[in-house]
């Protein structure tokens, strides 16, 4: 386990605690939500694995686990519309990621759609 994070060893450690004990599920993902921290609108709902939360905490941007490619995911580095992360919060049983983004334009895009909804 990363240096980053803390064994769950009680509920009470968990939901009360001051370290963070993220619960991977079986596959080692946690879900995340991710909002504009302006608007308050639902980007995405995605998955992290152990490093993309780690790369997420590290650099301040959203990395993500993509299931269908098998790999890590740095969200929009192609297009230049990164997720700079304005709040990253964990549940109380620490079970899932609510993620509140600021997006970087790097390059305009031809569409204004920038949600995955």
């Amino acid at each position: 386990m990363n240096p980053l994070f803390t064994d769950r060893t009680s509920v009470e450690q968990v939901e009360e605690g001051l370290f963070l004990a993220p619960k991977f599920d079986c596959n080692g993902l946690i879900p995340v939500v991710t909002t504009d921290v302006n608007t308050g609108e639902v980007l995405m709902h995605a998955y992290m694995n152990e490093e993309a939360l780690v790369k997420t905490i590290e650099t301040g941007e959203a990395h993500y686990y993509s299931r269908s490619r098998q790999q890590l995911w740095h969200k929009d580095q192609s297009s230049g519309l990164v997720q700079k992360v304005a709040q990253l919060t964990i549940y109380d049983d620490q079970d899932c990621l609510w993620m509140h983004y600021q997006a970087l334009d790097f390059f305009k895009k031809n569409s204004s759609n920038n949600h995955n909804f």
